[in-house]
């Protein structure tokens, strides 16, 4: 069964926090319930960001966050922050279909370009992102912009 796609609605924010708790959990991302909260209502509010869930039948199993940015070379381009596919649906065109809804977004906005970035040792999902996207070879870098306490 090929799973439904829809934007996030208020009645998904039970299921909703499982899947981004398990993304977080994944990433080892410790984040606050308040967190979780300013999330869910900017995802909500289409507030600069935008969610879409993954349906299989009445259960939501997966997740997209994205959103639109300017750069020097292009006025939007379309970043897919967070996916996630609950553990015992994968394999199932989760991801895949998730990925293809955002790009439908992406074209619609007249984004040059739809990206994400992955951990290195995410193998799993590497494999599909090798099968849908390009690997350019970039390494991220973070700088902290606050003081450790």
């Amino acid at each position: 069964m090929s799973p439904r796609i829809a934007p996030l609605q208020a009645a998904d924010r039970a299921a909703w926090e499982v899947l981004a708790r398990g993304y977080k959990d994944f990433y080892n991302t410790p984040t606050s319930d308040a967190e979780f909260d300013v999330a869910w209502n900017r995802l909500l509010a289409e507030d600069r960001v935008y969610g879409l869930a993954a349906w299989i039948g009445d259960r939501l199993v997966g997740i997209a966050h994205y959103l639109f940015h300017t750069s020097v070379w292009a006025r939007s381009n379309c970043y897919l922050q967070d996916l996630f596919t609950a553990p015992g649906e994968r394999g199932q065109g989760v991801a895949r279909a998730l990925i293809e809804a955002v790009a439908v977004q992406a074209r619609a906005q007249g984004a040059a370009r739809l990206y994400w970035l992955t951990q290195e040792h995410n193998a799993v999902a590497r494999v599909l992102y090798n099968r849908v996207g390009r690997y350019n070879g970039f390494i991220r870098y973070d700088f902290a912009l606050t003081t450790p306490a």
